[in-house]
């Protein structure tokens, strides 16, 4: 049986893609074709080469005009992970993999989502608005920041205590626990959907 083919997309430092690289490293039927990334000072590059995934950097326009994309065509990519990107994903690879983008939100959607919305930023709001609950959202992409169908979510209690980087803190190590099994998941059970 031919594996799913994942390629991961991060912007930053790339501790969920290192999470994702080692969950999948031995599946029967996932693996982890590619990593790209809008930056190239991303740690996340950094970690790929660690576990000898291939991995590539891309300008805005290499994305926009579908150089990309053809990218992910000619490795064969089944799937893609947003995990810690910070742009929109253009519609030619919205239409090339249609329900086969996934992106992890590190609250619980549609709270604290939208542009602008990522990382520390999230924290300091559901501190700010003094919730007894945060966690976060894994869902589908589409052409809105943080709007496409939810796939699942996780939560934990915010505590009077908590400042923002105590709340991020327990929020990634949710990210890094669930991630990976929900994008597994999703990978089987879209295996056999046609494309």
């Amino acid at each position: 049986m031919k594996k799913s083919r994942l390629a991961i997309f991060a912007s930053g430092s790339g501790s969920n893609a290192e999470a994702i690289i080692k969950y999948f490293g031995n599946h029967p039927q996932i693996e982890v074709a590619l990593l790209l990334s809008n930056n190239a000072q991303a740690y996340a590059l950094e970690r790929a080469k660690k576990y000898n995934v291939p991995s590539k950097t891309f300008t805005k326009t290499q994305f926009q005009n579908g150089e990309v994309n053809q990218w992910l065509k000619e490795l064969n990519v089944t799937h893609v992970v947003l995990a810690g990107f910070l742009w929109l994903v253009p519609e030619i690879v919205l239409t090339t993999f249609p329900h086969r983008i996934i992106n992890i939100h590190p609250s619980l959607l549609p709270k604290f989502g939208g542009k602008g919305m990522h990382g520390h930023k999230i924290h300091e709001a559901v501190v700010a608005a003094q919730e007894t609950e945060t966690g976060i959202t894994m869902h589908e992409v589409n052409e809105h920041y943080d709007e496409g169908k939810i796939l699942a979510q996780v939560k934990c209690a915010v505590l009077p205590t908590d400042d923002a980087a105590m709340l991020g803190e327990r929020v990634l190590k949710l990210e890094h626990e669930y991630y990976p099994k929900v994008i597994e998941a999703w990978v089987t059970s879209s295996a056999d959907r046609p494309r």
